[in-house]
């Protein structure tokens, strides 16, 4: 029997390009909506330029798709429709009477200019679920500037507390090694579409969702940004260390580094006595959490001076029998030939038009009778254009070719 798609009765009209808002669209795609991504005639999303490295082909040669555009676009239908035409406003305007959302990361205002802002196409679908997403927001000082997800890590506090102390050597603020930004307000953008979406089957009432990447930033601070709204400290720089609990940061084996993290005083026991310093265990001034956060730095060196006489092997054989969490810090060739990650299947191969058989990750939503739709490729530029205007807008191959001849696809 085939499985049912838990968004299979869900079309997306996707204008969004580059990061945050294609990998909300993935995440709808892999949930099996249609997903028809709008790009520019020529070019398409930015990304596809952003190479190397580049999928290969059979032979191994590298093709044009470039591997960012295929980390954010799998599953999804591309259409070639230049919007600052009116031939293209109108073709937009007609697959939104067909979509369910509309989702857009262009500068505030720009889509007015064009009657694809929210109030025009609502004027057109009523029931219309729309989502912005940029750098600032519709609103506030910082409206109408441009949003980078490194400029947002920067001003949202996140390299505050990200990178090592500043009074040890290679101090002071470091991004995150991805764009963690762009992808949790990416993240963010697909629960609030969702939620809309169950609003709408509800009420009839479709509405306006304003996702702004400093607004996301400034939420995921989590417990570091608790701690300074009910301190009015502001917290620093730990490196790999935490800043409410000890021990539970990287240590230096003998031929590598792990990572220890205690989450309570009975592992903290379990791991030095492992480590042959039982006389750490109830230390009067490391007995608790509270006590081996006020003398870290005492405490850490002594720590570390213990893990440095073993091998990577034998710490994390020995925490894993006695129940410490601990673990290695992979590169990702170890990442993907991780047993675990193996048996879970995470990468898998998947046939596309240009690279033969190339490899993405499979969307990490494992659902049992709703499986995620994971196995097409990201398309080509325009792959999907015909196809799309005959059958959603009942185009013949006529039209197609007058308006590609106009420059409007």
């Amino acid at each position: 029997m085939t499985a049912h798609k838990a968004l299979g009765h869900i079309r997306v009209l996707d204008l969004s390009r580059v990061l945050a808002g294609p990998w909300c669209s993935q995440n709808l795609a892999d949930l099996g909506a249609d997903v028809i991504k709008i790009e520019r005639p020529g070019s398409g999303d930015d990304t596809r330029a952003w190479g190397p490295p580049y999928a290969r082909d059979a032979d191994g040669n590298d093709t044009t798709e470039a591997a960012y555009y295929l980390s954010a676009n799998r599953g999804k239908r591309s259409v070639t429709v230049d919007i600052a035409s009116a031939e293209g406003q109108q073709l937009l305007r007609e697959l939104v009477r067909q979509s369910d959302v509309v989702l857009e990361n262009y500068k505030v205002g720009q889509l007015k200019r064009y009657g694809l802002d929210y109030e025009s196409l609502r004027a057109i679908k009523p029931d219309l679920v729309y989502c912005s997403v940029t750098g600032f927001g519709q609103d506030g000082p910082y409206a109408h500037r441009a949003g980078y997800d490194f400029l947002i890590q920067g001003m949202g506090g996140l390299m505050s507390v990200t990178g090592e102390r500043d009074d040890l050597p290679g101090g002071g603020p470091q991004k995150a090694g991805v764009a963690l930004t762009d992808l949790m307000t990416g993240m963010y953008a697909t629960i609030a579409i969702l939620a809309a979406l169950t609003h709408r089957d509800r009420s009839g009432e479709g509405q306006y969702i304003d996702m702004a990447l400093l607004d996301v930033q400034v939420a995921m601070l989590a417990n570091a940004g608790s701690n300074y709204l009910n301190s009015g400290k502001a917290p620093r720089r730990w490196g790999n260390a935490h800043p409410n609990i000890v021990p539970y940061q990287t240590f230096q084996c003998a031929d590598g580094y792990i990572i220890v993290a205690t989450g309570n005083d009975g592992q903290y026991q379990k791991f030095v006595e492992a480590g042959g310093r039982a006389d750490l265990a109830h230390h009067e001034r490391y007995a608790t959490n509270p006590l081996r956060v006020k003398h870290r730095d005492e405490l850490v060196p002594l720590l570390a001076e213990m893990v440095l006489q073993q091998s990577r092997e034998f710490w994390i054989s020995k925490l894993e029998s006695v129940g410490v969490p601990c673990g290695p810090i992979n590169n990702l060739d170890e990442v993907y030939r991780n047993p675990q990650v193996e048996a879970r299947g995470i990468v898998m191969d998947v046939q596309h038009p240009t690279a033969g058989t190339t490899k993405l990750v499979r969307s990490p939503m494992r659902m049992s009778a709703t499986p995620t739709d994971n196995a097409v490729a990201p398309p080509l530029l325009g792959q999907h254009t015909d196809a799309v205007l005959r059958e959603l807008l009942g185009r013949s191959d006529e039209d197609i070719a007058a308006l590609r001849a106009k420059g409007v696809l």
